[in-house]
């Protein structure tokens, strides 16, 4: 067990299925008074209704407030974990940057601006954001996709090196392909990329509960990720044109 989360008052957005329904589970598992977020309320009644949890749908932006009054009157964990997966490129509609940027990254920034006086006050909290492996390094196929998984890795980031002397915890999980409707939805770059390495939504969790445990702030459930970090910020020529070979593969796949 998780000292840190045991009896905590814990908020899990996206939590109908997939990572969400595998945090929510592990974080009841340990304890802990879990909200269970969707946008699909029958999916968040039924993880609830499983976990011993409390249903709170609705837009993963606004619910800070509902989910603090069901849980007591306070927020002790956040987990950032709704994302939308939008393929495309530089021309995809505007309407599609749009909602990624606002599920994958303005909704982080809405939720810590709603909790973060509180946490502050008292001098503890902490906030889970699930990104991605694509907001380190990207995915061939998806821009909207890969660029705000790095603005939500940034936010993350900077949340934490603003605000951590001051009690608040972040923790960034940036996995790569995991075995739910969202690895589904990438099709083809999917395939190629992510799912001969896909993990299951549980071995997210357990990386988090891990990382947790270490007090780390990335959470990397596929471990190898950091060598391509690593590559791409010491020789970022050489693994853009590796990067580039995939796309020229993909592309070649039809």
């Amino acid at each position: 067990m998780v000292e840190a989360v045991q009896d905590a008052a814990v908020v899990v957005t996206g939590a109908g299925g997939g990572i969400g329904a595998a945090l929510a589970r592990r974080f009841a598992a340990e304890g802990a008074r879990v909200v269970v977020n969707d946008l699909d309320a029958d999916r968040a009644r039924a993880v609830a209704e499983e976990i011993g949890g409390i249903a709170v749908p609705g837009d993963a932006s606004t619910i800070v407030e509902d989910a603090r009054e069901a849980l007591g009157g306070s927020v002790d964990v956040y987990c950032a974990n709704a994302g939308v997966a939008s393929g495309g490129s530089e021309s995809a509609e505007e309407s599609v940057w749009a909602l990624a940027w606002d599920v994958n990254v303005m909704a982080h920034v809405r939720a810590a601006h709603a909790l973060l006086p509180h946490w502050l006050e008292r001098g503890q909290g902490r906030f889970v954001s699930t990104v991605s492996a694509a907001g380190l390094l990207t995915m061939i196929g998806a821009a909207p996709y890969s660029v705000t998984k790095h603005g939500a890795y940034a936010f993350a980031e900077w949340l934490s090196l603003t605000y951590r002397h001051r009690g608040v915890k972040v923790h960034a999980i940036c996995p790569q392909g995991v075995r739910t409707d969202m690895l589904a939805a990438t099709g083809s770059a999917g395939d190629l990329v992510l799912k001969p390495t896909a993990i299951e939504p549980q071995d997210v969790a357990d990386a988090l509960f891990k990382g947790i445990a270490e007090d780390r702030f990335l959470i990397l459930p596929h471990p190898e990720v950091a060598d391509y970090y690593r590559l791409r910020a010491g020789d970022p020529d050489r693994w853009l044109s590796h990067m580039n070979h995939l796309q020229g593969k993909w592309e070649a796949a039809g």
